[in-house]
């Protein structure tokens, strides 16, 4: 499979460009700064032949942009897209949240997933049974919300649950698979 991994410079990014190795796929790992991304470098090294590191900020249209046509001169198509990069801010509270830290949780956990799939459509389009994954959260869920706080990531994913059941529907009949997936905690 050929697949392309946003926010893949730690955390699940990083384990799932580990796991889509070990099984033989051709990875596309995006992540804002590798050149400081040592554990994917170790990767590079390891994989010279089917890992490609390149630079990827969601919330940037120009920096998703050189990614697609860096993915192009390499890929003809892309079999799956795992929307990964996401920002958690810590113990945020009524009286501690502010609009600046806000809009750009969602613009990282909502918007950037959005316009990165809409980027690479044309190469998902041209991919073999192609699928977008969406990483997610239950914390997204209005059904399973408990508790106060967590105002910008709780409402981001959420957004993000939104756009994954529209984007499903709109890609439905380009035969692209769209689905969102709480990874767990």
């Amino acid at each position: 499979m050929r697949i392309l991994i946003t926010g893949a410079s730690r955390g699940l990014g990083l384990e799932f460009v580990r796991q889509t190795l070990d099984r033989g796929d051709q990875v596309l790992a995006g992540c804002r700064n590798p050149g400081e991304a040592a554990d994917l470098q170790t990767l590079v090294s390891r994989h010279p032949d089917r890992l490609t590191v390149l630079p990827l900020d969601v919330t940037d249209g120009a920096s998703i942009e050189a990614a697609v046509e860096s993915v192009r001169s390499q890929v003809d198509g892309l079999d799956l897209l795992i929307n990964n990069a996401g920002v958690n801010p810590q113990d945020e509270t009524l009286a501690s949240l502010n609009a600046q830290a806000m809009l750009h949780t969602f613009q990282v956990n909502s918007v950037g997933p959005l316009l990165v799939t809409k980027g690479f459509l044309d190469l998902l389009k041209r991919g073999d049974d192609p699928k977008v994954i969406n990483i997610t959260s239950k914390m997204g869920s209005l059904a399973s919300k408990q508790s106060g706080g967590d105002y910008s990531y709780c409402s981001s994913k959420a957004a993000l649950n939104m756009l994954t059941r529209a984007l499903a529907f709109d890609l439905r009949s380009k035969g692209i698979l769209v689905v969102a997936v709480h990874p767990g905690w």
